[in-house]
C-alpha cells in the first residue's frame, strides 16, 4: 500500500479495520469450497478505494453508523463479484499479481462463486430493510452489464464515437464509485440534495480514473521500455485513439481501422499507432479531458465544509488522476 492512500485513510482507519472484519462476515458460507475460496478473496484484497469513498462521503455529511459497514460491504462484494466474473469473459488468468479464481478453480466455479457474491449483496441490503441502498446497487449492477455488453457490441465494429466512449466508462467504471459515494450519505441518513451531489462527484472521479486507466496504454513502459499497448491488442477503443481517428485524413483513419483489426497483435504496428496517435495530439487531448472531469468533481467537494474528511477525498482524487499504475 503506498504511502498517499495510507494518509487518505486517517480519517477512517478504525472503520476500515472494523469493516475488513465485517466484509469477511458478510461473505461467509457454509459450502467448504466456498469458504475457501472466500478466504482466498480476502488475503488477496487490492487498496480498498471504493469501501474507502463509503466512509469518507459519511463522514463528511454526518456520522458512521451500522448501515455505512454494510454499505461499504455491499458495494466491495459487488466489485469483487465483476472482478471474478471479468476475469472469466477475458480469460485472464492473473489477478493483483495472483493467479484469478478461473486459473485455480476453473471458469464453473469462477461463474457460481461470482453469482454467490451477488446475491450476497442483495441479501444484506433486504436482510436489513436497507431498500435505498439495494436500489442503488441494483442500478449499479444493471448498468455495470449493459456497459460491458455496450463495448463488447461496438469493439466489433471499431466505430465508438466520443459520446459512446464516455456512457462506456461511465457504466463500467464510474457507476460504482458513484455509488459509494450515494450510498455513504444514504447509510448517514444525509439530504437527498448531498446523496445527489456526492454521487455526481464519485461520476465524475470514477470517469477521471478510467482515462487514467487509458492513458497508461500509452505512457507505461514494459521491460525494454516499450509502451504495453495492451488496449489495442484486445481493440479495446480508448480516448487517445478515437480523437485520433475523428481528427485525421481518411487515408490514416483506414490504416488505423485496419492495423487494429488485422495487425493488434504485431508488435511493431502496435508500437506504430501508439506513436502515430502521441504525435497527433491523442494524449494531450485525452489528459484535458481527464483533468477537466477532476475539476468538476473538485467543484461539487469544495462545497462541503472543510475537514478531514474533505482533504482525504481531495486526496483521493489526485491519487485517481496521478497515480503511477
Amino acid at each position: 500500500m503506498n504511502k498517499v492512500t495510507e494518509q487518505i485513510k486517517i480519517p477512517i482507519s478504525d472503520e476500515m479495520k472494523l469493516f475488513e472484519k465485517r466484509f469477511y462476515e458478510s461473505m461467509k458460507s457454509k459450502v467448504p469450497l466456498l469458504d475457501r475460496i472466500t478466504q482466498f478473496i480476502v488475503r488477496r484484497k487490492g487498496k480498498q478505494m471504493r469501501p474507502m469513498f463509503v466512509f469518507l462521503t459519511a463522514k463528511l455529511t454526518g456520522t458512521i453508523t451500522d448501515k455505512t459497514y454494510r454499505a461499504a460491504s455491499l458495494i466491495e462484494l459487488i466489485h469483487t463479484a465483476t472482478l471474478v466474473h471479468d476475469d472469466v469473459v477475458d480469460e485472464s488468468y492473473m489477478r493483483r499479481g495472483f493467479f484469478s479464481i478461473n486459473a485455480l478453480w476453473k471458469n464453473k466455479i469462477a461463474v457460481l462463486v461470482g453469482d454467490y457474491l451477488l446475491s450476497k449483496s442483495v441479501l444484506l441490503a433486504t436482510d436489513n430493510q436497507d431498500f435505498d441502498l439495494l436500489s442503488i446497487i441494483s442500478r449499479t449492477i444493471r448498468e455495470m452489464s449493459e456497459g460491458e455488453l455496450l463495448q463488447l457490441e461496438k469493439s466489433r465494429n471499431l466505430d465508438i464515437t466520443e459520446e459512446v466512449y464516455f456512457e462506456i466508462i461511465r457504466q463500467k467504471t464510474a457507476v460504482l464509485i458513484s455509488a459509494c459515494c450515494e450510498s455513504g450519505v444514504r447509510s448517514t441518513y444525509g439530504s437527498d440534495e448531498n446523496a445527489e451531489k456526492l454521487r455526481l462527484f464519485g461520476e465524475y472521479t470514477g470517469i477521471a480514473f478510467q482515462i487514467k486507466d487509458d492513458l497508461f496504454d500509452y505512457t507505461s513502459t514494459n521491460l525494454i521500455g516499450k509502451p504495453v499497448g495492451i488496449d489495442i491488442q484486445e481493440r479495446k477503443m480508448t480516448l487517445p485513439l478515437i480523437f485520433v481517428l475523428n481528427n485525421t485524413s481518411k487515408e490514416n483513419k483506414k490504416w488505423l481501422i485496419n492495423s487494429i483489426k488485422n495487425h493488434n497483435k504485431d508488435k511493431k504496428r502496435v508500437s506504430e499507432i501508439i506513436n502515430f496517435v502521441k504525435e497527433n495530439g491523442g494524449i494531450s487531448y485525452t489528459v484535458d479531458k481527464m483533468n477537466e472531469y477532476k475539476q468538476k468533481a473538485l467543484d461539487i467537494l469544495i462545497n462541503f465544509p472543510k475537514n478531514e474528511n474533505r482533504d482525504s477525498l481531495e486526496l483521493m482524487l489526485k491519487y485517481v488522476t496521478e497515480r503511477k499504475h
